[in-house]
């Protein structure tokens, strides 16, 4: 979770009538450490390399895990990530994907938006 100046980092989701936002990551590749997933899914999703700190939140998601870190940014630039698998998919399968734009969003301006999962946003209010 990267929060910087009183803004925190997401994803923002449209898909056909759906419009959410998610917390930047993704499943862990076989052979890697949840660490090593968010750090490279920070890369692919935002285009930033990033520093861990404590992991945060964890949920289940059907059959996969996912645990959330606070993060600080060290390089790259962020809204430049490449999303590798977004890009190899078919024309036809990133249509129905939806777009993923990362963005910067005011930590007090989350209330009334569908922001992924809840239980983190109440986690950044805890705070």
């Amino acid at each position: 979770m990267l929060v910087e100046d009183g803004h925190v980092a997401l994803i923002e989701r449209q898909r056909e009538d759906d419009h959410y936002f998610l917390f930047p990551g993704g499943g862990v590749e076989v052979g890697e450490t949840a660490a090593a997933a968010a750090i490279r899914e920070a890369w692919e999703e935002l285009g930033v390399e990033v520093e861990l700190g404590e992991a945060l939140f964890e949920e289940e998601f059907g059959d996969a895990r996912f645990v959330y870190y606070a993060a600080r940014i060290v390089g790259g630039e962020f809204g430049t990530g490449a999303w590798p698998d977004h890009a190899a998919r078919t024309a036809l399968a990133r249509a129905r994907s939806g777009t993923h734009t990362p963005v910067w969003l005011p930590l007090d301006g989350l209330d009334g938006l569908d922001v992924r999962p809840k239980a983190l946003v109440q986690l950044l209010r805890e705070r």
